[in-house]
């Protein structure tokens, strides 16, 4: 018997009838033969509701409690799933993610996996249990209830489908598997049979919300077979692997975008060996996540540097900044609101040359000012002002031939006059 992992996103599981049917997937699967094991998020917003009634009582909840408070909203979603797959003759076991015998770091509210002893849910497995686990959660070392961070719980499914070596991992989802870019902004989006490991990264830290990016690195790191699929319709979805199998011709498989960017610019800073290294250690402490830096030499003894970062981070790095002024060294800040970040993805770009070029080349027939830019082997990204961003990213899906494909037949009936 084969062992598969599935994980129910919070919108697959929204209500009770959403539940009821993801029940019904996993009775498929019993059915077939296999060993199966699901990870749930909470039930539809239920993790916004626990935050807010936080936020209710101080803008500065302590993080030990908020994990304490936010990992109950999962512990609803599967008590009710196993009562739901044993009312359609299933039998079920529900367990926590400490229960489950996940691990993690002593961090909370963004704590990595370090390690899972599966003995018990290979037991339960063993006496033809399904085994319903709480995502986003474990328990460190020392005892503390940890969460994995916002989309935890796909990081859950995969680690637990590498630990069991299972045949493969299905993320349910509300879409029916990975697009070449948002649909609710390109209108002519398009789904993908398949795509790699890398690419999949890229457009995971780029902003597309579809898978979170430490399940994606885990699935790359010990080749778990992960399919995204649609929780509301029968559907094949995207298989991620190590090498995609379909359309090697396109040198861009798909686009990210971001809004709510700011462009942050420390003017006349020393130009010493150890600048950089107090400018951003003074961030990084205070757990300032900064996307792309770029540096310019303006005289012989200065420097200016400028770097992005979310927009909801503006006041608190400023703040950061000014505390560290004496030691930066810095003579002036200034920075830019109202800016997005447009990137295309690829393995195809690294044996083609020209796709920066016809990037920048799209953005200027669009008369779209470029305020940064970020390359890697598979991704080109672009800052430019937000105001911009949907006909951007419209304009450069159709530019690099990612836009829904007109059925042969359909093309041949247009020819025709009327």
């Amino acid at each position: 018997m084969a062992t598969i992992v599935q994980k129910f996103g919070g919108t697959s599981v929204g209500d009770v009838s959403k539940i009821k049917k993801a029940a019904q997937k996993v009775k498929k699967e019993m059915e077939a033969g296999n060993k199966v094991v699901t990870v749930l998020s909470a039930m539809g917003k239920s993790t916004d509701t626990l935050v807010q009634l936080a936020e209710d009582i101080t803008d500065n909840p302590d993080k030990r409690e908020m994990d304490m408070l936010l990992s109950t909203g999962e512990q609803v979603t599967i008590s009710l799933m196993v009562m739901a797959l044993k009312e359609i003759g299933i039998d079920a076991v529900s367990l926590t993610g400490w229960q489950a015998g996940i691990k993690t770091e002593p961090v909370h509210q963004n704590a990595r996996i370090t390690r899972i002893d599966t003995e018990r849910v290979e037991s339960y497995l063993d006496e033809g249990k399904a085994v319903i686990v709480a995502g986003f959660q474990g328990m460190s070392e020392d005892g503390e209830i940890t969460t994995l961070g916002r989309g935890g719980s796909d990081t859950t499914a995969v680690a637990l489908a590498a630990a069991l070596n299972a045949k493969s991992c299905s993320i349910y989802t509300d879409v029916t598997g990975v697009y070449t870019c948002d649909p609710r902004v390109a209108k002519k989006a398009r789904q993908l049979d398949s795509i790699s490991y890398d690419e999949m990264l890229e457009l995971a830290n780029l902003g597309a919300g579809v898978l979170h990016p430490r399940s994606v690195e885990f699935a790359k790191n010990y080749q778990v077979p992960l399919i995204v699929r649609s929780s509301m319709v029968d559907k094949e979805g995207t298989v991620v692997e190590e090498e995609a199998s379909m359309e090697q011709n396109l040198a861009v498989r798909g686009l990210a975008f971001e809004a709510a960017v700011t462009k942050i610019t420390i003017e006349r800073l020393p130009n010493n060996f150890d600048t950089l290294s107090n400018v951003f250690s003074a961030l990084a402490d205070d757990g300032i996540d900064v996307d792309i830096i770029t540096q310019q030499v303006t005289g012989e003894n200065e420097m200016n540097v400028s770097f992005s970062i979310h927009s909801d981070h503006l006041r608190e790095s400023l703040d950061i900044l000014k505390q560290h002024s004496d030691r930066i060294g810095y003579k002036d800040i200034r920075y830019e609101e109202g800016l997005a970040k447009v990137s295309i993805v690829g393995s195809g770009m690294v044996s083609n040359p020209g796709v920066a070029a016809n990037m920048f080349n799209v953005l200027s027939q669009e008369e779209v000012f470029i305020k940064m830019v970020s390359t890697s082997e598979i991704k080109v990204s672009a800052v430019i002002p937000e105001d911009a961003m949907v006909r951007s990213v419209e304009a450069l899906h159709t530019a690099f031939q990612l836009d829904e494909r007109v059925p042969v037949e359909e093309k041949k009936k247009e020819k025709v006059p009327s």
